[in-house]
């Protein structure tokens, strides 16, 4: 009788608007949700989750290459990039503007014989080893070694980095060394990368965060609203730092699909910045931060995490923020009209005085369980990795991705979260 070894802890994960994708213990990686431009990786535009039988087992692992593993995901609007063991990238789903960065526009995955040994990886240029990866809504970045960054796909806003609005990837010659890289400042390196809708960040060696694109609610904390990246001259030394007053040390950077962004610092705390239609900033108010002279840098203030509670890791969705807590536990706040936040209601959190804080509380997600990782998608659902490497989804689920199986929204009504909400059934391996 052979034995049967359960694969179904989950290591990682990512979320895009529709769909959301896991590395399993053993490196595979699995994905379901919507699927119309290969965005599942799986040869074909069915969905996958939201019909009985669309998971565990039946649930294909997409095909990575000969002998190939996952190390890290990063999710696209409708694309999805992995960082593979041998250091090299490979992306799938949607290429209308270059983000699978293989010099054409065809998407891939969506058809037979497209992935495995048959999907080139990304080239990014001799010598260039990729030590992390970050999908925007339309374009990727990649963080390379001597913490050097390269971007393509989408670049409208300058989200490139580029000095320019022209897209990178998507015709011939684009790539490999002929793709420049990001101009950081003279003696500066990356430490590690975000992406967002129309923005990218970087926080740098020296602790500052640097950020360019789109800025027209001041996502890129420099208390104005002008883009930066989209013409000569806007990067490099000519690029400020976010403003986040000179006591602030920042260890993480986390950036959304819908134009704000925060910061987590070194003392546990978390800073936001961009617009703040629902409170995604924490602050107890509608206002947007970092379009003003006056409203960065000391003025930004820290978000109430609650008495005696610090961050350790943040992630951010299209209007809602999370937050990892020093006691393994996780609060969100900000849009909630999807049950987004996993309160069990449809409430907003932190446009109003008195919703932050001890106020604000943690999301139950089982009895005895606690949070390793926060996967929330670009727009309305959000995903947490458990202690156990089990997987738990909540939220809008039009498409299946939640991965339970039906098209049912989870989180909004009392007997839906906790022990009520089901786990993803990845299913098992049999050698």
């Amino acid at each position: 009788m052979r034995n049967v070894v359960c694969i179904g802890k989950v290591i990682a994960g990512a979320a895009s608007s529709y769909h959301t994708c896991v590395i399993l213990a053993d490196g595979s990686v699995k994905c379901w949700g919507t699927n119309l431009l290969g965005e599942l990786g799986l040869g074909d535009k069915l969905g996958r989750g939201g019909k009985p039988g669309d998971l565990g087992d039946a649930l294909p692992t997409v095909d990575l290459g000969t002998g190939r593993s996952a190390s890290a995901l990063s999710a696209g609007e409708s694309h999805t990039c992995a960082l593979l063991d041998d250091a090299e990238i490979k992306c799938w789903g949607a290429n209308d503007l270059g983000q699978l960065g293989l010099g054409d526009k065809q998407s891939r995955g969506d058809g037979a014989d497209e992935l495995g040994d048959r999907l080139p990886a990304v080239s990014l240029g001799a010598g260039l080893t990729p030590s992390a990866i970050a999908a925007g809504s339309g374009h990727t970045c990649a963080l390379l070694g001597g913490g050097r960054i390269k971007c393509w796909g989408r670049n409208e806003s300058g989200q490139l980095g580029i000095g320019d609005r022209e897209s990178r990837g998507d015709d011939l010659d684009e790539m490999g060394d002929a793709l420049p890289f990001v101009e950081l400042g003279a003696g500066r390196h990356a430490v590690a990368i975000a992406a967002g809708g129309s923005e990218s960040c970087a926080l740098l060696d020296d602790a500052s965060i640097k950020c360019w694109g789109a800025n027209d609610a001041g996502q890129l904390g420099l208390g104005d609203t002008d883009a930066r990246g989209d013409a000569p001259g806007e990067m490099g030394d000519a690029l400020p730092s976010v403003m986040l007053g000179a006591a602030s040390h920042p260890v993480a950077i986390a950036v959304s699909a819908a134009a704000h962004a925060c910061a987590l610092l070194d003392e546990g705390s978390i800073t936001c910045w961009g617009t703040n239609d629902y409170g995604q900033l924490g602050l107890g108010d509608t206002a947007r931060r970092g379009a003003g002279p006056d409203e960065e840098g000391g003025a930004l203030p820290a978000i109430a995490l609650g008495t005696g509670r610090h961050a350790i890791s943040i992630a951010l969705g299209g209007g809602h923020s999370c937050a990892l807590l020093d006691d393994a536990s996780a609060k969100c706040w900000g849009y909630n009209g999807y049950a987004n936040l996993g309160l069990g209601d449809f409430e907003h959190r932190g446009d109003q005085p008195g919703e932050m804080g001890d106020a604000l509380p943690a999301i139950e997600l089982g009895q005895g369980r606690s949070v390793a990782a926060l996967v929330p998608s670009r727009v309305n659902h959000t995903c947490a990795i458990l202690d156990n490497g089990a997987i738990k989804c909540w939220g809008s689920n039009g498409l299946g991705q939640l991965g339970h199986g039906d098209m049912q929204s989870r989180g909004g009504r009392p007997g839906e979260m906790g022990d009520d909400l089901p786990a993803v059934n990845l299913g098992h391996l049999v050698p």
